[in-house]
């Protein structure tokens, strides 16, 4: 009897998990698509300004992005992480507090910001003399939305410590959308119906960042609305034995969040050192141009790191989903929960990011020149980074492993290692590999980080490696097939479909994708890998579909 409730429990937590992370996966990735998409309309309709409008988002980006790390501070993330606590003690109640006095934080932290950012624009703005006018306008845009983005990244922290994941990845979507639909409406109408600033046109695209942002509280609301009810049924059956004040809730949100914004600048560290090095670095043993250096960089920092992002995104995805369902179980120390939890989440990493890793490889020559043109450096380097899209997403997951299990400054540690193996492999990873070098170095600090959590794992938590390390050979052998075919289906259909032409390129991307999928998906299915990893919901997807 307790062996089939214990099999029960474990089947609703991986469908759980199943599900939250199919919902944070749609809504990461369909963001990132429309956030790709967008800028080929848009950038045609500023014309021959399209490079300067550019330029000065680009720039505001960067100041804003530091303002949003700032006023959200990591406290959805421990949100989320301490409901879920609570939720597990039968104290709904100190959860719904918690939000409450969470929203009233992030609220004051988001007007200080926004005032920050809108009244030292001009400062920002400087380019060493005087400030761009210009770029002050653009600036001052973009603090509108930091006055609002916290109070939506609370909301959405409130409904994850509830492992309820749609509402989180429908704000996301439609958040996203209304952005998109502002920006390029706003583009529109002012540069090719009333002929106007390009200026005006940049300054209205970002204000889309606080429109996006209202459209998705308002979701976030109305499923608040829809939910009370059921809230408020487990607030009133809650335990009511934990009494805590205000002022340690302030300290628990607080603590909890600097540890989520250190470990979630992460891989902005590494990146940060590529940033700073790669160029004196390369400049010392070649002998080439600053602009060439600075396209070389361009390679591998922004033009792969744009499409690796796509598939990363799934592993963060995941990571959110795992957080809330680690920590409940955490709090009741179930540690058998746990260690079926942590094979079910790797599982579901490997199972998904593998494949998708090893078919941006196989796709680089033709995906490289839909979104950019042809460049045959380019596609190799998109080729390398999209196998480094594998340590980076494990990365991330793990990461939110430790810290769903409150190993937040073991994580720390971590991290701190393999930015210091990062930093000392830097040189002579470039002294061999030039351009390549950075993301080879970045593989190996990842690499160290990732064998320290996994043995971490398996020593505390009784982690069964050796079944996540058969899945994870089974996975590896079904990708390297379908990579095969992949690189047999871009070989060949390139002698009919260039793929040094955008539109003949996007359709060899297309029958790739169909064939590697295919493949993949019938490799997994024969050997019921697909069954084991997905559980229930693959019976029930498999029935639908008529393949049992």
């Amino acid at each position: 009897m307790e062996k089939n409730e214990s099999n029960l429990e474990s089947n609703n937590t991986q469908e759980t998990f199943i599900k939250g992370s199919a919902w944070m996966t749609f809504g990461s990735i369909a963001s990132r698509i429309l956030g790709a998409l967008y800028i080929i309309p848009w950038y045609a309709w500023m014309g021959s300004y399209g490079n300067i409008a550019n330029a000065l988002t680009a720039r505001s980006y960067n100041i804003y992005s530091i303002f949003i790390l700032i006023s959200t501070a990591g406290i959805p993330g421990a949100i989320a992480k301490q409901v879920a606590k609570y939720n597990a003690m039968n104290e709904y109640g100190i959860g719904r507090k918690l939000f409450r006095k969470g929203l009233l934080l992030m609220t004051i932290l988001g007007v200080i910001s926004a005032m920050i950012m809108y009244f030292a624009a001009p400062l920002l703005a400087s380019n060493g003399s005087q400030s761009d006018p210009r770029q002050v306008a653009v600036m001052r845009s973009l603090s509108y939305a930091i006055l609002i983005i916290p109070i939506l990244s609370i909301m959405r922290g409130y409904f994850q410590g509830y492992a309820d994941m749609m509402p989180s990845a429908m704000s996301q979507f439609v958040e996203q959308f209304a952005r998109v639909v502002w920006m390029l409406l706003t583009a529109f109408v002012i540069m090719q119906m009333q002929h106007g600033s390009y200026v005006h046109a940049v300054i209205q695209s970002n204000l889309a960042a606080a429109v996006g942002a209202i459209f998705g509280i308002a979701i976030l609301v109305w499923f608040l609305l829809s939910r009370r009810k059921h809230l408020d049924y487990l607030i009133r059956n809650s335990n009511n034995q934990v009494q805590v004040s205000t002022s340690d809730l302030f300290v628990e949100i607080i603590e909890q969040a600097i540890p989520f914004i250190i470990i979630d600048a992460g891989i902005q560290l590494f990146y940060l050192v590529d940033q700073y090095t790669f160029h004196p670095m390369i400049a010392s043993l070649v002998n080439v141009t600053s602009d060439t250096i600075e396209g070389w960089y361009a390679l591998f920092s922004l033009n792969a790191n744009k499409l690796i992002m796509i598939i990363v995104s799934l592993a963060s995805a995941m990571a959110v989903t795992a957080i809330p369902l680690l920590s409940a179980a955490h709090t009741q120390k179930d540690y058998r929960s746990i260690s079926k939890q942590i094979g079910n989440t790797l599982d579901l990493f490997l199972f998904v990011m593998i494949p998708a890793s090893f078919g941006m490889a196989g796709i680089a020559t033709p995906i490289y020149t839909v979104f950019y043109s042809y460049d045959p450096l380019g596609s190799q380097v998109l080729y390398l980074s999209a196998f480094t899209a594998i340590s980076l997403g494990l990365f991330t997951v793990l990461m939110a492993i430790l810290q769903g299990l409150s190993e937040n400054s073991l994580a720390i540690k971590y991290l701190v290692l393999g930015l210091i193996i990062k930093i000392v492999l830097q040189y002579p990873m470039i002294y061999l590999f030039k351009v390549y070098g950075p993301l080879v170095a970045t593989n190996v600090g990842m690499l160290g980080i990732i064998f320290l959590a996994i043995k971490h794992l398996e020593v505390t938590y009784a982690f069964n490696l050796g079944r996540t390390g058969r899945r994870f050979i089974g996975i590896t052998a079904f990708s390297i097939a379908m990579f095969a075919v992949v690189e047999l289906v871009v070989k060949f259909g390139g002698k009919i479909l260039s793929p040094e032409r955008r539109f003949s390129a996007l359709a060899l991307v297309i029958v790739a994708v169909v064939a590697g999928v295919l493949v993949y998906g019938a490799l997994t299915l024969k050997t019921q890998l697909l069954q084991k990893i997905l559980g229930n919901k693959a019976t029930q997807l498999l029935h639908k579909l008529h393949l049992n």
